[in-house]
């Protein structure tokens, strides 16, 4: 499929409608969790990473599953446990026969990390060595082995979860690691009607069919759509002073910022704002964004970039409470 113009509205209308139908596959095994989907979607069509955090049994992996099946895409789920080792998820080199000369030689076997869609699930259960295995890959789109560059087909996506009430035998992500994901989406309960649909959709005999709506050339075009969106100088300023505003200790930050955080959000968090912001629009097919996008993609973009400080502890206030304190001001 040619690489279509961001000023065709011939091609947004396309991406438009092919949500549409993206969020109908989905809709037929997935529950709710609307603001999830889209922004998974929007992470995608922006070529992030996504973490995605809630309690067990709210059909994380589902999701992502449905999603695979949804774009046609390679998927592979790495579970991640505290003796997981960078190999295990990268690949090893195994000594083979050569059928050829008969001699003994090292070939190296593909790990899980080369697929489109990779679920990393319970990132925060391995070490920080076998962490850092894949987040050099998510930063790099390639895997050194043995000297050897293996580049990783395109397109390439993680989604990571995280349990966030069982913390005993963890490694949390550090800041600077956590700032490699676009995203951090946390999933909900569903409400009494949507539990009900899903006991009784899950509990019967009748398994949904997925049809692929979306395909590679197809979804690496759109991830280029959102790329040649235009965006207006007012959008970008206001992102880049929104992030601005959550560095405490600089001229003009609000006093609750000084007050609760420790430490604000860099650059990368104004970039992913507007790219965020750019999918957002083409989503709803409009052929540019306003400000308002950026605003519906700030909690998720900031929420794991700042970091609240021990004030902000003692007096129950979270991050997600300064950034709508932002938003609002």
């Amino acid at each position: 499929m040619a690489v279509p113009a961001s000023s065709d509205p011939t091609a947004v209308d396309a991406l438009h409608d092919a949500y549409g139908r993206l969020r109908g596959e989905i809709g037929k095994v997935i529950v709710g969790q609307d603001e999830v989907v889209r922004g998974v979607i929007v992470c995608l069509l922006a070529r992030g990473h996504c973490l995605l955090v809630g309690v067990p049994g709210l059909a994380k992996t589902l999701l992502i599953q449905t999603l695979a099946r949804a774009l046609d895409l390679k998927f592979s789920r790495i579970q991640f446990t505290p003796d997981l080792m960078p190999s295990d998820i990268t690949g090893t080199e195994i000594i083979e026969e050569n059928q050829d000369t008969g001699r003994r030689e090292f070939k190296f076997v593909r790990g899980p990390i080369f697929a489109n869609i990779v679920l990393a699930d319970e990132i925060n259960r391995t070490p920080p060595k076998t962490q850092a295995a894949l987040l050099e890959a998510m930063q790099e789109h390639h895997v050194t082995a043995s000297g050897e560059t293996f580049v990783l087909d395109e397109p390439f996506f993680v989604l990571a979860t995280q349990n966030p009430i069982e913390q005993e035998g963890t490694y949390p992500l550090p800041e600077a690691q956590l700032d490699r994901f676009m995203l951090n989406l946390w999933l909900d309960y569903p409400s009494f009607k949507q539990e009900v649909d899903v006991v009784r959709s899950t509990t019967g005999a009748r398994t949904a069919d997925i049809s692929p709506v979306l395909g590679h050339e197809e979804l690496l075009a759109y991830q280029n759509l959102v790329r040649q969106v235009p965006v207006a100088d007012n959008v970008i300023e206001h992102a880049v002073r929104l992030v601005a505003r959550t560095r405490p200790g600089r001229d003009g930050t609000p006093q609750a910022v000084n007050d609760y955080l420790s430490y604000g959000a860099g650059p990368r968090a104004s970039q992913y704002l507007i790219l965020g912001a750019k999918a957002h629009a083409l989503l709803d097919g409009r052929l540019t964004p306003l400000v308002d996008d950026v605003n519906r993609m700030a909690i998720p973009v900031l929420r794991h970039r700042i970091v609240p400080n021990f004030n902000a502890e003692a007096e129950g206030v979270s991050a997600v409470d300064v950034i709508r304190g932002l938003l609002e001001g």
